[in-house]
This record gives structure tokens, C-alpha cells and sequence, in this order.
């Protein structure tokens, strides 16, 4: 009888981001070595094109949006290739930029748009006046349809009562191109992760009026995710995987190396940026990108159950009965705890935890029993999320109430 033996020459996709940086940190430092892996990083220029080629294997996996591992699960991603997600890569790291145009007419209406209540405030008061005068609507990009972004870009909408079916249009577009779209006047304003903010608004092209952190205080951002059937087949390697990046995540979120890591990813040509907006977005600071504080790399179920109710929210899918049950398929908490084990990563004792409650670090008990921090976690909808009974209530039931700041 054969024993099967696990792939250990592994091919991983990454988009031109900040948040690929645990990814190319392993490699160029040496924790995939050190874990026994041969690794090779792709750089690719859409999610589509990650989807795709993870779902074929060209790729045996990749950085992905949170939500793209259960949108495959679900079948409405147009793939439909099943897909698990063991560990997170990073949180906060989004923003939203508008054009000068669109921010000085936005300003035009008496209220300063800096911060996610007041900008979409005065938003409002635009689309409305637009619409008034018979002007066409307004663009909005964000990156994928199944994206943090797309659901960020929402409820910055919704929370000032702008429909963002009907009073806006929205657009994906590769994060690449969002800040030359922007520049040519072919959307108004955009979604997107780290650095491209900071490159529009050095480039003088937009204007941040939001972050990912002030919709959502410490959200998810990116995933690690393969196909089901090779996290099957591939048990122990997926764990190797999880925990040399385990040790990236903690090395990342060291103050000093911060500077090395801008120059490993913009040095090695994964990433072709000026340096100075990448050092920006990587200056380590609480609303900033973070890749290991706050038990940023423990896949969360209670996130993945979030995601499918935005999806259910947004149209993209109808009712799949109890969300849990779905979560436990696709974020593998066990292949984590196992892979933290290797490590020395202290891990929580729970699976799920609540969103919207806290606006502060908090703690949670691990497996060693000593308390894990974790991190502010409100929402601008000023909504809260339930790890016990999964249900998003909202306290502001009325878009039309203004979000106060």
C-alpha cells in the first residue's frame, strides 16, 4: 500500500500590496526554509486571476480576501472550486480616497469630510444635490465583489443613507489601477488596501476620508486559503505553511523591522511603489496595518459568519440555513491551533468572539491560560456581532440616521 507522500514544492500567489508581506517575508527570511518548504511567490494583478489559478492549481494557493474562500464555498464566486483559509494575514490596511474634485464639493456643502461619519455625511448631501441637477451618479471602486472592501464601502454608504444599489454605481477594479482610475476622472473615489491610498494622496490624486480601522476597529483584512481538497491531502504540510508564516506575522509586528520589510518588498520587486508612501502605510500604529497583534492570524469563525451575512445583505447570496456550519468547513481553527503549536503561539480558547462591544483592548483566555490582548473592535453602523448566537443587531435600525462620529 502507498503512502501518500505531501507536496512540499509549493507555489503561492500574491497580489502588489502591503498586506502580501508575511508571504514574502517567509520566503526572503527564511521561515518557509526553516519549516522544511520550498516556496515560490507569484505576484498577480487581480483577484479573479488568484481565483482562478488557485482554482486549477497553477497555484497551490495564495493571499486572498477574507471573504473569497466562502464565496468558492458557497459556489457564487463563477468558480465554484471549494475553498479553506487556517490562518489570517493581516489587519486593518484599507481606505477610502476621493477625488480633489469629489472632496471639494464635498467640503462645498459645510461639513469637513475627514472620518468616516463626516465624509459620508457630506457625501450625501453631493449625491443629492447631483441627482437634484440631473447630474449622472457617482463611481465608487472597490476591489472584488467579494471583498472587506466592497462590504467597508457599503456601510460607509449606508451609514449617512446613501443606497449604494441606486444612488451610487460601484466598479471592481485591480488594486494596481485604482490610483491611475482615479487620476484620469473615471471613478470618484476608491476602496482599496495599503499602499494605494498613500500613493494617491502623494501623487495628489485623492484624498483619504476614511479607514478600514474607523469603520471597523481591527477588522480582517486578507487570508492565507488553498483548495479544500489539497488542505486534505496535504495536512501536514498546510500546518508547516501556517506556522512559518506564524513566525513572519511575528516578526512583522517587531517596531524596527518594519523599515526592512518596505525594502524587501519594494527591493525584491513585488511591490513598485515610491518608498516613502510604502513606509507610510507601514508605520506601526494602532488604526495601522498590524499582521500579529490582536491574534491577528487566528481564523475567527465568527468572521467568516460576518462575511456571509454582508453577502446575504448585499444580494449575493440567499439563505444557506445555519451560517456556523459553513464557517467550521471553511476556516480551519484546528489546523491553526495545531501549527501554533510548533510555534509557541499562544492561541485563545474559543473559536468565535463578539464584534461592536469594545473600544478598547480587551482579553481573552488562551489555551495556556495566560489572556490574549485583542483589540478595539466597534463598528460605524454601531452594530454589534454576537460569537453566542450569531446575530447582527443593529442599534441604529434607520440608514437615514446620520452615524454621529
Amino acid at each position: 500500500m502507498n503512502q501518500h507522500v505531501e507536496q512540499s514544492k509549493i507555489r503561492l500567489g500574491i497580489l502588489p500590496l502591503a498586506d502580501a508581506l508575511p508571504l514574502v517575508v517567509a520566503l526572503k527570511k527564511g521561515f518557509f526554509a526553516a519549516h522544511g518548504l520550498q516556496v515560490e511567490l507569484s505576484i498577480e494583478r487581480a483577484w479573479a486571476a488568484v481565483r482562478d489559478k488557485v482554482s486549477t492549481g497553477v497555484l497551490t494557493g495564495a493571499q486572498m480576501l477574507a471573504p473569497m474562500p466562502i464565496a468558492a464555498a458557497l459556489g457564487i464566486d463563477g468558480v465554484g472550486v471549494p475553498m479553506v483559509t487556517a490562518m489570517g494575514l493581516n489587519l486593518n490596511g484599507n481606505a477610502i480616497t476621493v477625488s480633489h474634485k469629489l472632496f471639494e464639493a464635498m467640503r462645498a456643502t459645510g461639513i469637513e469630510p475627514r472620518g468616516p461619519a463626516a465624509s459620508a455625511q457630506a457625501l450625501a448631501k453631493v449625491v443629492a444635490a447631483d441627482r437634484a441637477a440631473g447630474k449622472r451618479q457617482l463611481i465608487f471602486a472597490h476591489v472584488f465583489p467579494f471583498s472587506t472592501h466592497h462590504y467597508e464601502l457599503r456601510m460607509w454608504l449606508e451609514s449617512a443613507g446613501i443606497d449604494p444599489d441606486a444612488d451610487v454605481l460601484l466598479r471592481v477594479v485591480p488594486p494596481p489601477r485604482m490610483v491611475e482610475e482615479l487620476a484620469a476622472g473615471r471613478i470618484d473615489g476608491f476602496c482599496v488596501g495599503a499602499p494605494w491610498g498613500d500613493v494617491a494622496n502623494e501623487q495628489g490624486s485623492g484624498i483619504q476620508v476614511a479607514s478600514k480601522h474607523q469603520i471597523w476597529n481591527n477588522s480582517p483584512e486578507k487570508v492565507l486559503a488553498v483548495t479544500r481538497a489539497w488542505a486534505d491531502a496535504n495536512p501536514r504540510t498546510l500546518r508547516r505553511l501556517v506556522a512559518a508564516l506564524i513566525d513572519a506575522a511575528r516578526w512583522l509586528d517587531v517596531p524596527a523591522h518594519r523599515r526592512e520589510a518596505a525594502y524587501l518588498l519594494i527591493g525584491g520587486g513585488w511591490l513598485q511603489v515610491n518608498e516613502s508612501a510604502l513606509q507610510t502605510a507601514l508605520t506601526l500604529r494602532p488604526d495601522g496595518l498590524l499582521f500579529h497583534r490582536y491574534a491577528a492570524t487566528f481564523p475567527w469563525r465568527s468572521h467568516a459568519v460576518w462575511f456571509i451575512q454582508q453577502m446575504q445583505r448585499a444580494g449575493q447570496c440567499g439563505d444557506i440555513g445555519d451560517p456556523t456550519v459553513l464557517a467550521r468547513e471553511i476556516y480551519r481553527c484546528e489546523v491553526y491551533r495545531d501549527a501554533a503549536a510548533l510555534v509557541g503561539e499562544p492561541c485563545p480558547d474559543g473559536d468565535t468572539k463578539p464584534e461592536g462591544n469594545q473600544s478598547g483592548p480587551w482579553a481573552t483566555p488562551t489555551t495556556g491560560g495566560l489572556p490574549l490582548e485583542l483589540g478595539a473592535n466597534l463598528l460605524l453602523d454601531g452594530s454589534t456581532f454576537s460569537a453566542e448566537d450569531f446575530q447582527l443587531t443593529a442599534k441604529r435600525v434607520r440608514a437615514s440616521e446620520p452615524v454621529a462620529g
